[in-house]
């Protein structure tokens, strides 16, 4: 074991090639493909084994998207990857990389036992999924994730992988532009000062630590899953497409997407005011025509995500704008009560809708309260929710909405490496995505982006770390005198990490979500740049135990002060309503904004996909105290050598 002392302050040192940060799907598989690709110097860092996106969140059914594999319907790796790459502002090169390897890393997760369903002949038959132009999609159930990363893990266990369990990441070393591993704090002996830190001296990082899920207070993510962009940004690795996110209406006491049959049961919608009393049907005065508002509730069950395309002629993302509506504005609270049909609902349900009553008949569920209905149609729904002490019968379900997943992230090329060498963002922190992105296209990403760094790696950073370590090259003395001195007086200090955690979120969901006004996100740009910048002059713990929050919420500033400035200049280049989001603004005299509804204040500025940016891709670069933002025309899909002869002879020579 070696160790080197910083401030009399003993420091624990662990070689490895490769350490991967990270124990969700995209993490453990990245560490099976290196020890597949035949480097066995490697070990797996993580804050929480059963922590993170992967193991803990689902919707209705969770999706994979990957190459059509079954019946009758042409596809092909190129044709999937033009819908990846025609979502917009996506690179073509890692498009065309995740379609080619979907096939390959799907068929490993069935192979090792994730249960995608398949007929007699073999057939892993498919369905389509939002943006997706042909049935690619396959789910295993609401928990598909939860199923991927449990059954990694199985391989990793039985390769004996080393996992380095209740470790957080602090800082990335970095020394002339090149990666060299990680400062942890060894959160399994927090008290103890000389057994306190660790540092993990490799030559390559695979980063696949989840997105800047502590970002918003209004989420999906699992409250274990804060996220590690910040210090990231800190290092001088570069953000992409950071404006690009995911919103939608999700539970918040228990936090649970809800689309699917929980949408398409119809249950009816209700606002009350901050303690539960006083409710009322709030959806009932902002549709026309009863049919208008039971096919927007019922559409919202397909269209989960807010889009800004449908808004107009009574949409489905109507819905998540007067939820926001009353939650943000109104400060009432809403709910989704199963227990009672909506109001306006006919007793025969003739004014649903053609496409709604043809889908609850053919379901066998034209009869009864929601409740009866979703328990028809999809049983384990019910039962999620009760497993998790909520009982649909007896009470409503508190929603909001939510953020649910970052497009955006971590800038890498196509093998998956970050503009800082042997860094390689992986999963959810990469910013692979555009602006849309076919449904399940997230899980499919994180393993193709996992496989493509094992494989750069086994072939071209085989050697192990430098024998010699200066510790004034990778320069971790001064976190560690500021852990040192906000630690020193921990016992009459009163702590104010979970107050500083709290006003993080609550800005984000408030200005910087679904929602975003240009001035509202100025404002919260010095705020947030302050509270960065006198971080440590500021915090105040009241027990070490706190510590982990106290770096976590620096990390989260970092961040936010990032996103927020990218949010900004996007907005300020003349960007348009997009995506999972709407640009809004309050000043009557600006032309550019419509109004929403003639009921609502808000006016936006409306979507046109023929001129939404989506040709170019934002770059972020945080040095010095400022953020540099600049833009790049996308990478195009190649146009790849595919004569047999040809590959097999320049696969030969020098295997690609």
């Amino acid at each position: 074991m070696e160790h080197i002392t910083i401030d009399n302050i003993n420091i624990e040192i662990i070689r490895k090639n490769t350490v991967v940060v990270g124990s969700g799907a995209a993490g453990l598989n990245a560490a099976d493909r290196l020890y597949y690709f035949g480097q066995r110097d490697i070990a797996i860092v993580t804050e929480g084994l059963l922590m993170g996106t992967s193991r803990n969140t689902g919707s209705d059914k969770q999706t994979y998207y990957k190459l059509n594999l079954s019946g009758s319907d042409a596809d092909s790796v190129v044709a999937m990857a033009e819908t990846l790459y025609n979502g917009g502002a996506m690179d073509g090169d890692i498009a065309l990389c995740e379609a080619v390897l979907s096939a390959q890393c799907f068929y490993r997760l069935a192979e090792i036992g994730v249960p995608f369903p398949h007929n007699e002949y073999g057939e892993y038959v498919g369905y389509k999924t939002d943006h997706d132009p042909r049935s690619r999609a396959t789910s295993a159930g609401p928990l598909t994730s939860k199923y991927m990363t449990e059954k990694i893990l199985e391989q990793i266990k039985s390769k004996n992988i080393p996992i380095y369990d209740g470790y957080m990441v602090i800082k990335i070393l970095v020394r002339d532009g090149a990666c060299r591993g990680v400062l942890c704090l060894n959160l399994n002996t927090l008290n103890i000062k000389d057994k306190r830190y660790t540092v993990f001296y490799t030559t390559n990082v695979i980063y696949a630590v989840g997105g800047p899920a502590g970002l918003y207070a209004r989420s999906v993510y699992p409250e274990s899953q804060s996220g590690a962009s910040g210090i990231a940004f800190e290092a001088g690795i570069m953000g992409k497409n950071l404006t690009e996110w995911q919103y939608g209406i999700a539970s918040i006491k228990f936090r649970w997407n809800l689309s699917g049959t929980y949408q398409q049961v119809l249950p009816a919608y209700i606002s009350t005011d901050l303690n539960g009393e006083n409710p009322f049907e709030f959806l009932n005065e902002y549709f026309e025509t009863d049919e208008q508002l039971l096919n927007a509730v019922f559409l919202k069950g397909y269209q989960w995500p807010f889009d800004p395309r449908k808004i107009n002629n009574s949409g489905s993302s109507l819905i998540d704008v007067l939820v926001y509506n009353e939650t943000e504005n109104k400060k009432r609270r809403v709910f989704l009560d199963f227990r009672k049909n909506p109001s306006v609902l006919k007793d025969d349900f003739s004014n649903t809708g053609k496409e709604c009553f043809e889908y609850l008949k053919k379901s066998g569920a034209l009869f009864g309260t929601p409740i009866e209905r979703l328990n028809q149609m999809n049983p384990a729904a019910v039962e999620l929710y009760k497993n998790n002490k909520i009982d649909l019968y007896r009470e409503p379900l508190e929603i909001a909405v939510c953020a649910q997943h970052n497009n955006g992230g971590l800038s890498g090329n196509m093998w998956w490496e970050s503009n800082i060498k042997g860094f390689f963002p992986v999963g959810e922190v990469n910013g692979t995505h555009g602006v849309y992105r076919p449904g399940g296209s997230a899980l499919n990403s994180g393993q193709c982006g996992g496989m493509r760094a094992a494989m750069f790696i086994a072939k071209n950073r085989t050697v192990p770390p430098d024998i010699n370590i200066n510790t004034d090259d990778i320069n971790i003395a001064e976190i560690i005198q500021k852990i040192d001195k906000i630690t020193t007086g921990v016992v009459k200090n009163k702590s104010n990490v979970f107050e500083t955690r709290k006003e993080i979120g609550e800005l984000m969901s408030k200005n910087a979500a679904h929602i975003r006004n240009a001035d509202d996100i100025e404002k919260s740009i010095e705020i947030t740049k302050a509270r960065y910048l006198n971080y440590w002059e500021n915090v105040k713990i009241g027990n070490i135990a706190e510590l982990p929050v106290a770096l976590s919420n620096r990390d989260l500033l970092i961040a936010q002060y990032v996103y927020l400035t990218a949010m900004l200049d996007y907005i300020r280049h003349g960007g348009k309503s997009r995506g999972s989001y709407m640009i809004v603004s309050g000043h009557e005299d600006d032309n550019r904004f419509i109004k929403i509804h003639n009921k609502l204040q808000l006016k936006y500025i409306p979507c046109e996909d023929s001129d939404n940016m989506k040709e170019m891709i934002q770059e972020a670069f945080l040095a010095d105290g400022e953020v540099k933002i600049t833009w790049r025309k996308r990478r195009p899909i190649p146009d790849v050598l595919r004569w047999f002869e040809n590959v097999w002879n320049d696969y030969n020579n020098y295997n690609n």
